[in-house]
């Protein structure tokens, strides 16, 4: 047996192996885009694995790590976000250059990105119909579209901390966007004035929400500033439809008490 390297341990020369631009020549700049959109995949996986963490955490009862966790989530989304300002070195011009090579291909098409809307409460199932029935991609969505979001298990949480959260909120169904909430945001109020332990645990929820939110404002102008108002690869919307995702909270209770504190 061979010793363990840098390389071998990292996979290196596989992992430098996976970058195959389609145009002629090819196109300079297709290298930059394949390696972006690489590098948002890997990302994406860090980002599941970390809020799958934070749900195990809530169940344990253990907010301090929790926060943490949220917290590594949040460096990720601006490392996310920096990476645009990378791909707008990128001209509408030079990325024209290669853009019909990549034929039906979509961001759409990110399955990793799904799972993360779907197990922060953002669920649509017209979203699995997009990959092939029993693909790894499908199996996957499936799975995060049945299971409890992160919302659920926050609220589990407070619930096992003695705190009166709805019953209805708890044995609800799960593949629907959590509703308002008067007695929740009772609750969190309740959270904010007395319990600072707690209310550091909301305050990351509520850092993980804008920093979403920052990462779709950012993608939508970078969409803007490369193809204008055209439509998408794949046949989608373009910049239209990621404009309709801003401006939607994936935890609106702790935003509606804002102007309660």
């Amino acid at each position: 047996m061979s010793a363990l390297t840098y390389g071998s341990y990292l996979e290196i020369e596989a992992l430098l192996s996976l970058q195959h631009p389609r145009s002629e020549g090819p196109e300079h700049d297709e290298m930059l885009f394949i390696v972006i959109h690489q590098v948002y995949e890997l990302w994406f996986k860090e980002v599941l694995h970390e809020l799958d963490r934070v749900v195990v955490l809530l169940s344990d009862g253990d907010a301090t790590r929790a926060s943490h966790t949220l917290k590594r989530v949040l460096t990720i989304l601006k490392v996310l976000v920096s990476q645009l300002d990378i791909l707008e070195t990128m001209t509408p011009l030079e990325f024209q250059s290669f853009r019909a090579r990549l034929e039906a291909a979509s961001g759409f098409q990110s399955d990793q990105f799904r799972q993360i809307e779907f197990l922060l409460g953002v669920k649509r199932e017209e979203s699995l119909h997009r990959f092939a029935e029993g693909s790894r991609a499908r199996v996957a969505l499936e799975r995060r579209f049945h299971e409890p979001t992160l919302w659920d298990a926050f609220l589990e949480y407070l619930s096992n901390e003695g705190y009166a959260i709805p019953p209805m909120l708890l044995s609800r169904d799960v593949t629907h966007r959590v509703p308002l909430s008067a007695e929740v945001q009772e609750v969190l109020l309740h959270v904010y004035r007395r319990d600072a332990t707690n209310a550091e645990l909301c305050e990351r929820l509520v850092d993980l929400d804008e920093g979403l939110q920052e990462w779709r404002y950012r993608h939508v102008k970078m969409v803007e500033r490369t193809i204008g108002a055209r439509m998408g690869t794949g046949g989608s919307a373009g910049a239209e439809y990621l404009r309709s995702t801003l401006g939607q909270p994936l935890f609106p209770d702790l935003w509606e008490i804002r102007t309660k504190l």
